[in-house]
């Protein structure tokens, strides 16, 4: 029996693709992409299939933009000057969106791994249901 590699990998994955990214944010994938053309710095690497591969700092940058447009409402040019000022700054309010994005991150990883053991339970038993059921004689 294969066993399916779960997509939590705490700290160990250095790049997850956008439909990862994608599910974590939830937001479809031509969102990130969108965003990819108004903020300069989001620059995700594309692997050589030309698939984009983001890495830790750029999913914290994608939660950021998701708070300020979503949650803060702020227009795509109030959220790129509000992020380069920051980043200008350095200030303390900078942590506490990245701190914000790593529990986000975190709590995202957490989920998965529970989906995972929750789907490995179900497996295990539903075949114990099998094995308990008399068989036919034939």
């Amino acid at each position: 029996m294969a066993t399916r590699k779960t997509a939590v990998e705490p700290e160990t994955k250095l790049y997850r693709s956008i439909s990862e990214v994608s599910d974590m944010l939830e937001v479809k994938p031509h969102v990130l992409r969108y965003w990819e053309t108004q903020f300069g710095m989001l620059r995700p690497k594309k692997n050589r299939a030309g698939n984009r591969m983001y890495r830790p700092d750029e999913i914290k940058m994608l939660l950021r933009i998701k708070e300020l447009l979503y949650a803060r409402r702020y227009t795509i040019e109030g959220a790129r000057r509000t992020l380069l000022d920051e980043r200008r700054e350095e200030s303390p309010q900078v942590e506490l969106g990245f701190d914000h994005a790593e529990r986000q991150m975190l709590l995202f990883e957490v989920k998965e791994g529970l989906r995972g053991i929750v789907a490995r339970l179900r497996t295990r038993s539903a075949g114990a249901v099998r094995e308990s059921e008399p068989t036919p004689v034939g």
